[in-house]
């Protein structure tokens, strides 16, 4: 739906056949596990069998003296980093941790840690290689909780962290000591004293969250060649080439222009496959034997020793006045960031409020290590933890004070203007436009008949963000342009990028032919992720549109022999003097005559997203004897700010949705007290099915971003910030039990509701 008279696109907002759509079908699309090459290693990883430990010994000669082994590599193989942090698009890293992280050194921080590599003529060789490498540990008590892992007592987990706090490294005695609590953030606004001094109406509660994985269908891989020359190639599926090829230079020390990284197809990522775990370790081994190594991971070592995103607890205190005006809010936040620091710890504290005008604010926020793997983003990270736990504060509210919560929403919208507790000014979003597209639906406007069922809303806020992108597009003699771009491609960008350069160059989509080139072949470009490709490299694609029309009409004046300021571009050709005309066939066909190939170039790296707003309603039913949530009806209503593909926007949204559902309902690491994680399969980690949700209803709401020439929002992380409180309230309707704690399992739904029982037979 639009919420304002829309500007009249030609290609933008139409549904092309993507372009990879054939290759995908038809199983023709090469992704990381299809990679062959000549003399090939095939490589193998012993992780460990202690979720903490110290390393006292290793002795890898008996799997070097198996017949078929080629190489092992450990720790020992990799350079020292020393204390050095490194920004890799997506926040900074410490490369000392990051390089434990691959290959531990001195101790395991977590099942499944990764400790030596075995390089071999076959998989099977090298996987009974594996075994024969003997390590000795000191097991150490494990902590799991990220509020025991705060406890001055508890173990901890490296002697290298100190609690960074505000930005700064303090010096003070406090300080001084090794602790588990990486980071401390606080953000302020206003007097949050007198504004809970002035509420009618204050409501705090607890919440937490399981660690869950982003659940991509397609496992790690890199296969990697270690030239004789030092030239170091990687075939890989990555949501960053360029990320992934610092990574891999920065862990071995050795130029980034001695890496290339070529993407290969990825078959999800969802921000779990920015940092690398494989392709330093298949180089290393690559290294020793000349001979190219492929590594690909199983799905227990996905999701042992893979990021998840991470468990946390939350405490939301909000106050209001009896009219639901919001006067102050107070929340506390402490996140895993399993054995390293890393953690969102500061997108939720920021995004915590994010949905409100909340005049009186504190949020104080934890970055934490425990004893699981290293977390890592998860669409919108930090977010849904949040807004789980801000959102179900804001339907107690709505209930206590007697307010529809669709009315409180559209009360204390944050809107162009209004200033988060963190700082920044929201400039024009679109957060009023979703909740009154959620008003207005057909599904909220619909009874909802039959016991045991309610319905639930809630709102949720991603920033998007901007960063560098470059492409090139380069004027074929057909009339068709080649671009290149750097952006690997995971929900369809191939094709909304070929649009919007389609769109400034006034030619159908499909006269575009996309590709998504290596490090060695385009521009820097940042991570795919964040929302921000067809933001960012759409500007990027169209910049270089308009520098292929600036070049046109140059070579059009020559044609015409007339001066360059007398041609103009208009809907695909070129006017000159006297009424002339040449389409952009024509002029592609004239290049030869006129100077030659065409090839324009854009960059992008100083636009910057304002954000995107998604409001969500969902009918479930309960059944009140085993606790199973049944989703009965779901609509999403999201600010796209254009969608440029809309059946592409749809399919982001559902996805986002549906993994919602599964945070929600079902999803969860779950660990014994030794720190085994117990279900690391499919067979037992239950994401949703065909079985467990309805077709979700969308509404695509446009409000403009300010900020992109065709007014672009990204629309990728946002879907799955609000599902877990909108289901949450959506169970509190159906059968009056306030659920606390992710995931809401049959288990868990049915003590609810038997001690809500207890409480009634009590009271009677």
């Amino acid at each position: 739906m639009a919420t304002a008279e829309k500007p009249k696109y030609k290609v933008i907002g139409t549904r092309p056949i993507r372009h990879d759509g054939v290759d995908k079908v038809t199983g023709r699309a090469q992704y990381g596990a299809d990679v062959r090459l000549t003399g090939m290693l095939y490589a193998s990883m012993l992780r460990s069998p202690h979720a903490h430990a110290k390393i006292t010994k290793i002795d890898t000669s008996k799997a070097e003296a198996l017949s078929g082994v080629r190489a092992v590599l450990t720790s020992a193989d990799l350079p020292e980093q020393g204390d050095r942090i490194v920004e890799l698009g997506e926040g900074a890293v410490n490369m000392r941790h990051l390089s434990a992280n691959v290959l531990a050194r001195d101790k395991v921080l977590y099942r499944g840690h990764a400790i030596a590599g075995v390089a071999a003529d076959n998989i099977h060789i090298a996987q009974e290689a594996v075994k024969l490498i003997e390590v000795e540990y000191e097991v150490l008590p494990p902590v799991l909780d990220v509020r025991k892992a705060m406890k001055a007592d508890a173990p901890v987990l490296n002697d290298d962290v100190r609690t960074e706090s505000l930005g700064s490294h303090p010096a003070d005695d406090d300080n001084s000591k090794p602790t588990n609590v990486a980071k401390h953030f606080v953000f302020a606004s206003g007097d949050v004293e007198a504004g809970f001094a002035e509420a009618d109406v204050i409501v705090e509660r607890e919440y937490t969250t399981a660690t869950v994985h982003q659940g991509y269908i397609e496992p790690h891989n890199a296969t990697v060649q270690w030239n004789a020359d030092g030239k170091v190639t990687v075939w890989m599926s990555t949501q960053g080439t360029f990320s992934a090829r610092q990574q891999t230079a920065e862990l071995h020390r050795i130029p980034v222009s001695d890496v290339k990284v070529i993407p290969m197809e990825i078959g999800g990522g969802f921000g779990g496959k920015i940092s690398v775990y494989l392709p330093p370790v298949a180089a290393g081994l690559s290294q020793k034997t000349g001979r190219p190594v492929k590594l690909i991971m199983d799905r227990t070592d996905v999701f042992e020793a893979t990021g998840p995103t991470p468990g946390s607890y939350v405490r939301v205190k909000l106050g209001v006045k009896k009219d639901g005006t919001i006067t102050a809010g107070d929340a506390w936040v402490a996140f895993e960031a399993g054995a390293y620091p890393g953690s969102p710890i500061a997108p939720g504290c920021m995004c915590v409020f994010s949905c409100y005008n909340v005049p009186n604010g504190h949020v104080e926020g934890f970055d934490v290590c425990v004893n699981k793997p290293r977390t890592n983003a998860y669409r919108a990270p930090g977010s849904p933890n949040v807004a789980f736990a801000t959102e179900s504060v804001v339907d107690e509210i709505c209930e206590k004070i007697g307010m529809d919560p669709i009315e409180f929403r559209l009360k204390n919208a944050a809107k162009e203007g209004v200033r988060r507790v963190d700082g920044p000014v929201y400039g024009r979003v679109g957060m009023v436009e979703t909740v009154e597209a959620i008003r207005d639906s057909n599904h909220w406007q619909s009874p909802l008949e039959g016991p045991n069922r309610g319905r639930g809303t809630a709102t949720g806020f991603w920033f998007n963000c901007g960063l560098k992108s470059a492409a090139t597009a380069t004027v074929n003699y057909d009339g068709t342009v080649s671009l290149l771009e750097g952006s690997t491609d995971i929900g369809g960008s191939r094709v909304s990028l070929a649009m919007q350069t389609a769109e400034t160059l006034g030619i159908p989509a499909e006269a575009v032919k996309p590709t998504v080139g290596d490090t060695d072949a385009v521009g820097f470009t940042d991570v795919t992720g964040g929302s921000r490709v067809t933001f960012a490299t759409g500007i990027a694609c169209i910049e270089a549109a308009r520098d292929i029309i600036r070049q046109l009409e140059t070579r059009a004046a020559l044609i015409w022999e007339c001066d360059a300021s007398a041609v103009s571009y208009e809907d695909g050709g070129l006017n000159g003097p006297d009424g002339a005309r040449m389409s952009f066939v024509e002029i592609a066909g004239k290049l030869h005559a006129t100077g030659g190939s065409i090839v324009g170039r854009g960059t992008s790296s100083e636009a910057d997203q304002s954000g995107a707003f998604g409001t969500h309603a969902v009918d479930v039913e309960v059944d009140p004897d085993t606790g199973k949530v049944q989703i009965l009806r779901y609509t999403i209503a999201q600010d796209a700010g254009t969608a440029i593909h809309p059946s592409y926007v749809e399919g982001q949204l559902q996805g986002g949705v549906v993994q919602g559902i599964g945070w929600a309902l079902n999803e969860e690491y779950w660990y014994d007290d030794k720190g085994s994680m117990r279900n690391p399969t499919y067979l037992d980690y239950r994401v949703p099915t065909c079985y467990d949700v309805p077709m979700i209803e969308t509404i695509i709401v446009e409000v403009p971003d300010p900020g992109h020439p065709y007014g672009v929002r990204g629309v990728g992380e946002v879907p799955i910030c609000p599902p877990q409180a909108a289901i949450a309230n959506a169970i509190y309707a159906a059968v009056g039990v306030r659920m606390r704690d992710l995931p809401m399992s049959p288990p868990k739904v049915c003590k609810a509701i038997l001690e809500k029982r207890a409480e009634g037979n009590g009271a009677s």
